[in-house]
């Protein structure tokens, strides 16, 4: 039990790895919200979609937006603005949600067709899966929660984003 506890807390430890390299034009467009250990903001959130547009100074302008408690709940909309940090692999980016604070977003998953990712956080407090489609395959969303598990992150508080259309 103690060699599981002490390995739990190395897992932890190590930085998370991001993907080698993200295609920044193919990543731009709609990413629907499949599941997140989600922030104070996000709690209670439906059909929520976050959207990326690259502007003419290669920042990433995001909009997410989400129902409250249901699918006819109250919008919120948020636009916080996104910063590539790492430009050898594009996966690593700052998130501006409030000047002059940004934190880490990491591109830890992406498949080839860019049909889904995940974005990770370095404490791993947080964590988003997202696809461009409202649903994605229960094999696939079951693989991605068993790689979240191998990288330290603590599977049981990631819970599904409901998409309702």
């Amino acid at each position: 039990m103690l060699t599981l506890v002490t390995y739990s807390c190395q897992v932890n430890d190590d930085p998370l790895q991001t993907v080698p390299y993200v295609d920044m034009e193919r990543f731009m467009g709609d990413w629907y919200v499949i599941a997140n250990i989600p922030t104070i903001l996000e709690k209670n959130a439906v059909n929520a979609i976050e959207s990326y547009r690259l502007n003419s100074k290669g920042e990433i302008e995001t909009t997410f937006t989400f129902r409250k408690n249901a699918p006819d709940g109250k919008e919120k909309v948020y636009k916080p603005k996104g910063f590539v940090f790492n430009t050898a692999s594009n996966a690593e980016w700052r998130m501006q949600f409030l000047w002059p604070f940004k934190v880490p977003f990491l591109i830890i998953d992406l498949s080839e067709d860019y049909s889904y990712t995940v974005i990770g956080y370095p404490s791993r407090k947080y964590v988003w899966i997202m696809s461009r489609e409202p649903v994605i395959p229960e094999q696939t969303y079951d693989q991605i929660i068993t790689r979240l598990g191998q990288v330290g992150y603590d599977i049981s508080m990631i819970k599904k984003v409901p998409q309702q259309w």
